[in-house]
């Protein structure tokens, strides 16, 4: 049955901040590259811009796990040699983070473990791009203990809290990145989505993030993560800035055990999606847990579906056929948790969630994961069979708006997984497939947290994805709106 909408009903939106904003930073991260081309502003001062503002917002956002303030100003002024010489880079001289999963040089990578990790030596793959493009790294933002929950909450480093309110979580994994940007903090970070961990925050934190095809994104030096469920995506205000930070990401080490062909995500910004057929879907796949689709955020979702149908897009009601695609996760998940462990200097040091979950990877780490990822080619017929009549599937990102902090730290390991599955059912499935999604700004709860929704696709549909979302946020125009949160003066 065809969606018939109702041709004037709102996203649902909150009133936008009026707080003072810097004009470089309200530029996002096209815009300061286009500045420091012409001369109009130095990455020096962006840079310490930056640093400022995240030194600010510690004690309240604390989006930030290492700051490189001191290499950061070095590259900086490097870069504005480098500019004066008249040489272009897409991002040279603009500040940029990356989460704690990644390793940089002479950073250690604790990826929200606690203990002493040891610096490393090299810059991982996607971190060494960014490089290659111009951008300086800034620091490395928080994540949960191995990125396995949607907070970013631990005794290692503390709570981050979101921007559009501080008393909520901005999601997780990536919940660092995702503050730091959804801040002002940086124009645009890397995160890393493992079960929805560039998705969730972003749809929590108001934010565009982009979880591309497997092996988009590098996971060098890890030939893939997570056995094949975790890639690496970008979170950012605008679709144009997440595509640019994509494209400079994006490209493979000999090592990659994935390797997508090339695609350029910033020509997909400008370029007209045309009419696709466009599947809405409320479905969550079978967890065997409670579960229940908060109506807010079905509104919000209906609304975006509804101002799609206005674009002249064809939307109708429809679901994939997931089956039993939880089996598969499951196994790829504990053992990737098992192998990560490994690296830890002090394992006894770890979330009592953490070790059981090690434990249990190492238990299915043999025939089950084996069959898990033998079970991938036929759930890619299975779910795919969708897109011989769709060209996208709609679906919310979470099942609820983002929960207050410490909503979920403090559980036990089975009521965490079920409130964790209660929050967040719609993300993972498509890290089981390997392929992209995007979420957009769906508008804000009626208590002004953020929500989200998100566009799927095949393998290697990134271009329709962004194209369609850059289409959406011309109409939207989401990036205008900024949360209420400023840095201390």
């Amino acid at each position: 049955m065809t969606h018939t909408p109702a041709p004037h009903t709102p996203v649902p939106q909150t009133p936008v901040s009026h707080t003072p904003v810097s004009r470089t930073i309200r530029a996002g991260l096209a815009g300061s590259a286009r500045a420091l081309a012409a001369g109009e502003v130095s990455s020096v001062a962006l840079v310490e811009e930056s640093l400022a503002r995240i030194e600010a917002s510690q004690s309240s956002l604390n989006a930030f796990r290492r700051v490189r303030a001191e290499a950061a100003l070095a590259e900086a002024r490097e870069a504005d040699r480098r500019l004066a010489a008249g040489e272009r880079l897409p991002l040279l001289g603009v500040p940029v983070a990356v989460k704690d999963d990644m390793d940089v040089a002479g950073e250690p990578t604790a990826f929200g473990c606690p203990g002493e990790f040891p610096a490393k030596e090299q810059d991982a793959e996607a971190v060494r791009r960014l490089r290659a493009a111009g951008a300086v790294i800034v620091g490395k933002t928080n994540t949960c203990e191995l990125g396995q929950w949607p907070f970013t909450e631990g005794p290692a480093f503390g709570n981050t809290r979101n921007p559009w309110h501080t008393g909520h979580t901005p999601g997780g994994s990536s919940g660092g990145s995702a503050a730091a940007v959804a801040a002002g903090l940086v124009p645009a970070a890397l995160g890393s989505d493992g079960a929805g961990s560039v998705r969730i925050p972003a749809a929590w934190s108001h934010l565009v993030g982009i979880k591309p095809q497997r092996g988009r994104i590098s996971s060098w030096p890890d030939a893939e993560a997570f056995q094949g469920i975790t890639v690496n995506g970008t979170l950012a205000r605008t679709v144009a800035d997440a595509a640019l930070l994509l494209d400079c990401a994006s490209g493979s080490h000999e090592g990659d055990l994935h390797k997508p062909p090339p695609i350029r995500a910033t020509e997909a910004v400008e370029r007209d999606p045309g009419r696709l057929r466009i599947a809405l879907s409320f479905k969550m796949p079978f967890t065997g847990t409670p579960k229940r689709l908060h109506p807010e955020v079905r509104r919000a979702v209906t609304a975006v579906a509804e101002r799609l149908a206005a674009l002249g897009h064809h939307v109708q009601a429809a679901d994939p056929s997931y089956g039993r695609i939880g089996l598969t996760f499951v196994p790829r998940g504990t053992a990737g948790i098992a192998e990560w462990v490994e690296r830890v200097p002090d394992p006894a040091l770890l979330d009592p969630r953490t070790r059981e979950a090690a434990r249990l990877g190492r238990l299915l780490g043999g025939a089950p994961l084996r069959a898990a990822r033998a079970a991938e080619a036929r759930l890619h017929r299975r779910v795919g069979a969708l897109f011989s009549s769709y060209d996208v599937l709609l679906a919310p990102t979470t099942a609820t708006p983002p929960p207050r902090i410490a909503t979920l730290a403090r559980m036990g390991p089975m009521r965490t997984d079920q409130a964790m599955i209660a929050a967040c059912p719609y993300a993972w499935t498509w890290n089981v497939l390997g392929w992209p999604g995007v979420n957009v700004p769906a508008g804000f709860s009626s208590g002004g947290l953020p929500l989200g929704a998100q566009l799927l696709g095949p393998a290697h549909s990134e271009p329709r994805l962004i194209s369609l979302a850059a289409q959406l946020e011309r109409e939207l125009n989401w990036h205008e709106q900024w949360p209420s949160w400023q840095p201390a003066a």
